[in-house]
């Protein structure tokens, strides 16, 4: 029974010590000026931006169009794992990183690196920041998708005369349905010479007679050839790179 008495006695007393040694509310806010549900909303802002970070290296680099060009030779070589989706999303995302380290690195000299240290507000860091990948995305957004946008917009998003900052709303947009086009131009023309290979099977073994035979049995090992032979690789991951401005 004296156990159990000290057993509870411990309890209450450790429970107690441990409720004052809770931190208070304001303690966990980074010193700022403000008040702490402010800090708070800023806390959890910051929080949701590093969430959603691959969606938006999807939305502002050139990611899209690289995605959307090897799906497309996979589909026109008729190989359906080969390569792995792994290896095709990895090497789309380093040819990203290879486009877009100058402007990785702008924004970094000029809003990240001075905001580690102090020098900066974060709405100037952020001002910083945002600025080298719109200068990328309105050096290579269509002006019919942008003004699609711009006029769907109201006018607290229209983009002033003579101004070359537009709103992320308005750019974002139109800037993936310009990537999306353009993915889809190449792989047209990526698909296109293996389909004219396609067809010159199916006519040959028609004419054979071999009707039970899939054509894209038999065309698949020439559409393989074919394209180590042209070096295939090095022009299409060449050709994707520069035709980014």
């Amino acid at each position: 029974m004296k156990i159990t008495i000290a057993l509870l006695l411990l309890l209450v007393f450790g429970a107690t010590e441990a409720a004052a040694q809770v931190p208070s509310l304001q303690s966990l806010v980074p010193p700022g000026d403000g008040t702490a549900s402010g800090r708070i909303i800023q806390l959890v802002a910051v929080i949701t931006v590093l969430s959603v970070a691959p969606g938006l290296l999807i939305m502002v680099t050139c990611f899209t169009r690289f995605v959307i060009a090897l799906s497309f030779l996979r589909a026109g070589l008729g190989l359906q794992t080969t390569p792995a989706n792994l290896i095709l999303i990895s090497l789309a995302l380093f040819m990203t990183f290879y486009v877009m380290g100058p402007t990785f690195d702008r924004a970094w000299q000029s809003g990240l690196q001075p905001l580690m240290e102090n020098k900066i507000s974060e709405q100037e860091a952020y001002t910083q920041i945002s600025a080298p990948f719109k200068a990328f995305m309105r050096a290579n957004v269509r002006e019919k998708d942008l003004k699609l946008f711009e006029s769907l917009a109201g006018e607290s998003l229209q983009t002033k005369q003579g101004s070359t900052d537009v709103d992320f709303r308005i750019i974002i947009p139109a800037f993936m349905i310009s990537e999306l086009r353009r993915g889809f131009e190449i792989g047209f023309l990526i698909v296109l010479p293996f389909l004219v290979i396609d067809m010159i099977v199916a006519t040959l073994t028609m004419s054979m007679g071999m009707m039970m035979l899939p054509p894209t049995v038999i065309s698949l090992p020439f559409k393989v050839l074919f394209f180590v032979l042209i070096d295939g690789w090095n022009l299409l991951i060449g050709g994707l790179i520069r035709s980014f401005a």
